[in-house]
């Protein structure tokens, strides 16, 4: 997976819940330590329990990737904390930061936080916003618009990139990928976005038809119940 688009060294992926932002946050930094860059995966979701990169601790770290995420995610406690380690990613030396950033507008105010930082390697930094059209809350393209301008006042980042991953899992299909990446653009369009990618199974990328550059995700987040089905 080598793509011009994440050649930068801070790749910051924000997204509604069921965007697939974390199946593509560990896409990136497996490939990324697989072309033996020194790689940080950064867990910042402080909103979501379920599907974060942290549950794949193993997998990345076996891996050579260093894991960063909230202190007490994957625990009973209500109220994660950033630890300070975090900050560390733009002080140390290092080839790639990839960060996985949690949910709606809410999570995306931990991104605030890092606000001067990203600013001193703005340059350097990819700010992307994954967007499913088959979730609910990305439906139509005044609900992408309004997700965007929500994560982007609260993460005071801006967006660089709109990814279109568009899918229904393994029963992904060519068509509603094709019709994301329509809906996607033209709301890239609205707001004066220059990067849109589509993101998506190989298979579905071969049949679709698409316009702008692919990403092919494998899948990793797979669901207990469907992998003993």
């Amino acid at each position: 997976m080598r793509t011009a688009e994440f050649d930068q060294k801070y790749i910051v992926l924000t997204g509604n819940y069921g965007s697939g932002k974390t199946e593509i946050a560990l896409n990136l930094a497996l490939s990324s330590a697989k072309q033996g860059k020194r790689t940080t995966l950064v867990d910042l979701d402080i909103v979501n329990p379920y599907f974060r990169s942290g549950e794949k601790r193993d997998l990345v770290e076996r891996c050579g990737i260093r894991l960063l995420m909230p202190t007490f995610a994957l625990t009973t406690v209500d109220i994660p904390a950033l630890p300070p380690e975090i900050q560390s990613v733009f002080e140390t030396p290092g080839d790639r930061v990839i960060f996985d950033v949690g949910g709606d507008d809410t999570g995306a105010a931990a991104l605030g936080r890092y606000y001067p930082s990203f600013q001193r390697h703005r340059e350097e930094t990819l700010s992307a916003l994954v967007i499913n059209c088959q979730r609910p809350l990305t439906g139509t393209e005044e609900d992408i618009l309004d997700l965007a301008d929500r994560i982007a006042s609260r993460g005071r980042l801006g967006i660089d990139c709109m990814i279109n991953n568009t899918n229904l899992a393994d029963w992904s299909e060519a068509g509603p990928l094709e019709e994301g990446e329509r809906m996607v653009s033209a709301c890239a369009a609205r707001r004066g976005i220059p990067r849109v990618l589509n993101a998506g199974l190989p298979r579905v990328l071969e049949a679709a038809r698409l316009k702008e550059p692919c990403l092919p995700v494998r899948r990793y987040m797979v669901p207990e119940w469907m992998e003993e089905s």
